[in-house]
């Protein structure tokens, strides 16, 4: 089992920039893709960002792609999402997501993350 928790989320005005960060617990951590998605009000859960199991690579929704990086930290069972440049658009619940054991790869697709976080309120103000 993998227990993922989100923090960092808040308020914050057009232009300005916020980090998440994700604290997992659980086994097998760096054998585990990770990523975000985030839900705004009324709308489908959207893929954010996703991180190879190694961190070496990334992939980006075309919308925050040269506003968001992720990044993980394996010793210390981290997930980072560094989110600048924000726009009101942004605001949503972001979540925290991971895969099964043993399958590295960053993808985009909702379907492929067995383990959710609770999520965390990002809003953005005009």
């Amino acid at each position: 089992q993998v227990q993922l928790v989100e923090s960092g989320g808040g308020l914050v005005q057009a232009g300005g920039s916020l980090r998440l960060s994700c604290t997992a617990s659980g086994r097998a951590f760096s054998t585990r893709a990770m990523g975000w998605f985030r839900q705004a009000p009324g709308k489908e859960r959207n893929f954010v960002a996703a991180i190879t199991s190694t961190g070496g690579r990334a992939n980006y929704a075309d919308s925050v792609t040269g506003r968001f990086t992720i990044s993980r930290d394996n010793t210390k069972n981290m997930l980072y999402l560094q989110m600048d440049s924000l726009k009101s658009e942004d605001t949503a619940v972001y979540y925290c997501v991971a895969t099964r054991s043993g399958y590295a790869l960053a993808s985009p697709r909702l379907n492929d993350y067995d383990y959710w976080g609770q999520g965390t309120q990002v809003t953005v103000s005009p």
